[in-house]
């Protein structure tokens, strides 16, 4: 059995981004690890920020996973202001790459883990708190000396889906324009996991953030509606998860989140 560390930026990435991935893993008898870097909280109190963190514990619950860390950090925020430290923490963007690195290849060598998640290059739609999750991730991956593969989504995908999405209003901080560049190309795909029978579980675990997914809480209408779909048309929407590993060449895609992007012509 293998040992995989899920490296995300904020609570809900875990559940939103590889829940069905990592529910599998779970399900099969792997050992899996969820590292967040930040509590997710910009502007609350402590006690907001442990409800957080709270709430991933009970997401990594559903899915199965053994233990959950937080690196320490504060969320950075999106969007073009940066505020201050918060008292007793720094923003993960203004962490010391190296500091939080050496602490994720700690983790890693203790665990002896055998596959390191993290994020593609772009961050996926270039969040700043998700791009630093990118870079440490390598730097630790480097350190550890451990395979490592970027949670990702077909770039084709998400400009197809973007327009809808603003017209219906449920996503409105980001135009075409930004997703044209985000994510990462069909053609770097190396794994694309089929989910479908975890469905149930990545739903319940993304609805653990009930501060993320509530009507009480700062839910976006997305998050909101993805929780209250009707399970089938949940895991048709949601039914897969894609990753790219580094430095694959030409591949043809894999299921098989463990095993290393096979040679070969490219799938689709």
């Amino acid at each position: 059995m293998a040992t995989v560390v899920a490296f995300h930026a904020h609570p809900d990435d875990e559940a939103l981004l590889t829940g069905g991935t990592l529910a599998r893993l779970a399900a099969e008898g792997h050992r899996v690890v969820i590292v967040v870097a930040t509590d997710g909280m910009v502007h609350a109190a402590a006690d907001g920020a442990q409800s957080r963190l709270d709430e991933l514990r009970a997401s990594a619950a559903v899915l199965g996973a053994a233990r959950v860390e937080h690196l320490g950090y504060a969320d950075s925020g999106h969007g073009p202001v940066l505020f201050p430290d918060p008292p007793g923490r720094v923003r993960f963007v203004r962490a010391d790459l190296d500091e939080a690195a050496t602490k994720l290849a700690a983790l890693i060598r203790a665990e002896r883990a055998d596959l390191l998640m993290s994020y593609d290059e772009r961050g996926g739609y270039g969040h700043r708190d998700h791009v630093r999750v990118h870079d440490v991730g390598a730097r630790a991956a480097r350190l550890a000396g451990v395979r490592v593969v970027e949670a990702t989504v077909p770039r084709e995908l998400a400009t197809a889906l973007v327009r809808p999405l603003r017209l219906l209003r449920l996503v409105v901080r980001y135009d075409a324009r930004e997703i044209a560049t985000a994510f990462s190309p069909r053609s770097a795909i190396t794994h694309r996991v089929d989910v479908r029978r975890y469905a149930a579980t990545k739903r319940a675990a993304l609805a653990s953030h009930r501060s993320q997914t509530s009507a009480a809480g700062r839910a976006s209408p997305l998050a909101r509606l993805l929780i209250r779909l009707p399970l089938p048309l949940f895991g048709l929407l949601l039914g897969r998860e894609w990753f790219a590993e580094p430095g694959a060449a030409v591949t043809r895609i894999s299921d098989d989140i463990l095993a290393a992007a096979p040679a070969g012509p490219a799938g689709g």
